[in-house]
């Protein structure tokens, strides 16, 4: 399955999704309609159980993802930037980090701003060689949006953080993997390729053992740790004699007699 109708692709390569951000001739910057098509594709790829594992790219060879689109949010008015822009964005990203399965992300160029923010909604990244990391919006009076302040400070600490957006400074591929940013440096022009030869790696282990084990790091950082630990009592107590008695007792209207199995 592939669908190439918009700003963003997916393509199914086995139990494979590969989503692509797909405006090379802007840098790939995000527009609303671009935010809308992620939240699409990531409820697509929930709502498929053959998908084991996610990618993450973007088409061309310049960049990954500039960040937002300029000339979207810089002629909104204050108010709207946050009722509509921040705010969506944010819950877009949340959704991807919030994935059923893993989201790897493979980086082919530049990714600043709101594109190295997306990169930090996944859960391992693989840059090209030649990819370059920033957060600019001091220099243009504005500051990180989509939780640049937040979610990024769990993957390289507060300290590499502000020196990205304190200063504006780009942090070149080896920098990037020295902080804990990207976990892998590819060989040029082969992000993706290293990419899919990790995801299927990923997909031929137990799938429910790899998305548990990725929920429960991401709870041990504070991230949906209520859904987690809901989730998992929910799923064990459902195995339970108790929960058949209970389901059992329901049906035949009739008072359960439980036995702490």
């Amino acid at each position: 399955m592939a669908d190439n109708s918009g700003s963003v692709l997916l393509e199914m390569r086995g139990a494979i999704a590969i989503v692509t951000l797909h405006r090379p001739e802007k840098l790939n910057a995000l527009t609303p309609s671009m935010l809308a098509e992620l939240a699409r594709v990531a409820d697509e790829i929930d709502d498929n159980p053959a998908i084991r594992v996610a990618i993450l790219t973007a088409s061309g060879d310049r960049a990954f993802c500039v960040g937002a689109d300029i000339n979207v949010w810089s002629s909104m008015q204050p108010l709207d930037m946050w009722r509509k822009w921040i705010r969506n964005g944010h819950r877009v990203f949340d959704r991807l980090a919030t994935l059923q399965v893993p989201l790897i992300a493979a980086i082919n160029g530049h990714a600043f701003g709101g594109g190295l923010e997306l990169l930090a909604t996944t859960d391992i990244r693989i840059c090209d060689p030649a990819a370059t990391f920033a957060l600019p919006e001091a220099g243009i009076a504005t500051c990180p949006g989509w939780s640049g302040t937040q979610r990024l400070v769990q993957l390289t600490g507060p300290g590499q953080v502000k020196y990205l957006a304190l200063t504006g400074t780009r942090m070149d591929a080896k920098r990037a993997f020295e902080t804990g940013l990207v976990q892998e440096i590819s060989a040029a022009n082969q992000s993706l390729a290293c990419a899919i030869a990790l995801a299927e790696k990923i997909a031929a282990l137990a799938p429910v053992a790899v998305q548990l084990t990725r929920q429960i790091i991401d709870a041990g950082l504070g991230n949906n740790t209520a859904m987690t630990l809901e989730g998992l009592a929910g799923s064990l107590s459902a195995t339970t004699a108790d929960a058949r008695e209970g389901l059992a007792s329901f049906t035949e209207r009739r008072s359960a007699l439980y036995q702490g199995e």
